[in-house]
């Protein structure tokens, strides 16, 4: 053990004991003390669980949780204690890593459009690995961080995306000048970064980016940077339902990497699976205000069911009202770590 855990506060469940079990037993609790609030209950053994899978599936990545995804420290206490790296967006995602011991090399500072004081704070704190995807933020890190290891994100997606301004990324054609600008400039960049989202579901996508990110690889080697850390973001599967597992999509990432940046090449392989890690470990209790069953068929009615595929939908009724909840409240559920012995 390596201390994360330590402060945590963890409840122990016997073996076969569920999630439902669980919020039952809350649910009982609540309702006597007459709090209807709502309840996160958090299973971290699945988030244990993902992670072996995710290491099984992708020997050769190492994963940074991207902080944004699920920010409690639960969660992020487990996933430091199982070695994970932390992807942060921001300053005070920074802080709130490195407050639960996360030395500055597992952190990859992850915007490609920073603040110059979060420059600076990263600069001060040791985070050096970050990324970028312009001019202008090469000039911010020239000035602000020099010592900084940059990669740069490159737009592996051959589908134009709905908002171009919300597209991060450079285009394959404005590599060269951006790693030219980036040498003029003494700024070190390190590898390349891309990120699929929801395209990470197509297995062919994945060769696609990889193989765009040896080409820059290469105009950045003959520049004179020393590429060798490439980030493959995320996209990956959360759930077991969804059409491509993970298994189907570790098998096209693996080949992809052995044909491009095989073993030996010196290349180190990171990447940032959010939703995986979380999605399926979390549980959500609500107070139901009022609830009125509409039969399926009925006068007047088309015979569907709502978008959400169930026959029961929320009605207001005289007298009823429905109030605000205050915000979820984290309850993990994994095994404590034992005290040590005086």
């Amino acid at each position: 053990m390596n201390g994360f855990l330590n402060e945590s506060n963890f409840l122990m469940v016997e073996e076969g004991f569920t999630t439902r079990d669980l919020l039952e037993n809350l649910l009982g609790e609540l309702c006597q003390e007459s709090q209807q609030q709502a309840v996160f209950v958090a299973d971290l053994g699945d988030i244990v669980k993902k992670h072996l899978c995710f290491l099984k599936a992708l020997p050769r990545v190492k994963p940074y949780f991207p902080v944004k995804c699920n920010g409690t420290e639960g969660v992020l206490r487990l996933l430091a204690e199982l070695g994970a790296g932390f992807a942060c967006a921001n300053k005070a995602e920074i802080t709130r890593v490195q407050g639960i011991g996360v030395p500055p090399d597992r952190i990859f500072y992850s915007s490609p459009c920073k603040q110059v004081a979060h420059l600076r704070y990263a600069a001060t704190h040791g985070v050096r690995l970050m990324a970028f995807d312009n001019e202008v933020e090469l000039s911010k890190v020239a000035r602000s961080h020099p010592r900084a290891r940059m990669l740069l994100g490159i737009n592996a997606d051959s589908i134009p995306a709905a908002h171009p301004s919300l597209s991060f990324g450079t285009t394959l054609e404005s590599c060269g000048h951006l790693l030219q600008t980036a040498k003029d400039q003494a700024v070190e960049v390190v590898g390349i970064s891309f990120h699929l989202g929801s395209r990470g579901l197509e297995p062919q996508a994945w060769a696609q980016a990889v193989a765009t990110a040896q080409l820059v690889f290469d105009m950045g080697t003959e520049l004179g940077h020393h590429m060798h850390l490439l980030d493959i973001g995320g996209g990956f599967p959360a759930t077991e339902d969804t059409r491509a597992p993970l298994e189907e999509i570790a098998a096209g990432i693996n080949s992809a990497l052995d044909l491009y940046f095989p073993e030996g090449s010196g290349v180190e392989i990171i990447a940032r699976p959010g939703r995986y890690y979380v999605t399926s470990a979390f549980t959500l209790a609500v107070s139901i205000t009022a609830l009125e069953e509409t039969p399926v068929e009925q006068p007047g009615s088309d015979g569907r069911c709502d978008s959400r595929g169930c026959p029961l939908s929320l009605s207001l009724l005289p007298n009823v009202s429905l109030s605000p909840l205050p915000a979820p409240q984290c309850v993990p559920c994994v095994p404590s770590v034992p005290e040590p012995s005086p």
